[in-house]
């Protein structure tokens, strides 16, 4: 127990100090937010999706059963964003908070995560992390685009966009050439595995002081009861539902911390630019993506610690 209490600190640690240092630099050293948009977009387009490739290619697919893990992951993620749903009457919300608040309940911050899985597992939990990344990626963006594009109302959102956002995301698209390298057997050939590594080895940094960067809080008391229901849904009702249900399956080792990982992850802060290119509510989405940060520091080692009684 007190093994698995020090693994999870030695995770939680690295993750507060570089959030912390990317909030700092944005507000001291590095104020041009051209300087973010741009490790934003290498993080984003090239260094995650090579980590995804590298990771997933060299891990092997066909020795796994995938249904249990896609069970776990979309049944809680799809059940959230329906429960938010169900509720916007009763919360007097209007069809930008709805498509805000279902990013809020479901969209991950996939770096955060990854630094998460290669504490506590090493390269498997970061295979493992990447593998039901190829399930959740997909999901949370077919979840997100198409309740913003119903929802949100903005010109020109359709379904013909929502398959360009999918089609065009590069995490999906990394996870897509590992999955092909994995499962036809070729894995990542030498030739470029070098070059694929190297591109990979900046993702978990980059992305972490990216994200810390991007922490904003502009929440105002009639947004209180919204980030809450959102924050609770994502960080708790979720992973709980998904780590009950891979229980059941009979997931153990770094597929079910993988499985809790995903889905215990807070909201990342690209939702708040897909929010504005969608009509969303930005500052809403702003507040939820920040306070759920923070709070996640705390929710995720719970998670992980019990996880660890459990596995």
């Amino acid at each position: 127990m007190v093994e698995a209490v020090m693994l999870v600190l030695a995770a939680v640690v690295p993750i507060v100090l570089m959030l912390t240092l990317g909030a700092a630099l944005r507000r001291t050293a590095l104020r041009d937010p051209a300087v973010w948009r741009g490790i934003e977009w290498l993080s984003y387009f090239v260094f995650t999706p090579a980590l995804f490739v590298g990771s997933i290619g060299r891990s092997d697919l066909r020795s796994l059963d995938l249904a249990p893990l896609m069970i776990s992951v979309t049944v809680p993620l799809v059940g959230a964003a329906l429960l938010v749903l169900a509720l916007r009457r009763a919360l007097r919300i209007d069809g930008p908070a709805v498509g805000t608040m279902v990013q809020g309940a479901i969209r991950i911050n996939t770096y955060v995560g990854l630094t998460f899985a290669a504490a506590l597992h090493g390269e498997p939990g970061v295979a493992a992390f990447a593998i039901a990344s190829a399930v959740v990626v997909p999901l949370v963006n077919i979840l997100s685009v198409s309740t913003l594009a119903h929802y949100a109302g903005a010109a020109g959102a359709s379904g013909t966009r929502a398959i360009r956002e999918l089609i065009r995301n590069p995490l999906i698209l990394g996870c897509a050439v590992g999955m092909a390298l994995s499962l036809s057997g070729i894995g990542v050939p030498e030739a470029v595995a070098p070059t694929v590594d190297l591109l990979a080895s900046p993702a978990l940094v980059a992305g972490t002081l990216a994200a810390g960067a991007a922490i904003r809080f502009d929440v105002r008391r009639r947004d209180i009861g919204d980030v809450a229901l959102a924050s609770g849904i994502k960080l708790v009702a979720v992973p709980w539902a998904a780590a009950a249900l891979a229980a059941a399956f009979g997931v153990t080792g770094p597929g079910l911390t993988a499985i809790v990982l995903i889905t215990a992850l807070p909201t990342a802060p690209s939702a708040t630019v897909l929010a504005a290119r969608m009509g969303g509510d930005v500052r809403l989405m702003a507040s939820i993506t920040g306070v759920q940060t923070l709070l996640s520091l705390v929710s995720l080692p719970v998670a992980l610690h019990v996880l660890a009684g459990i596995g």
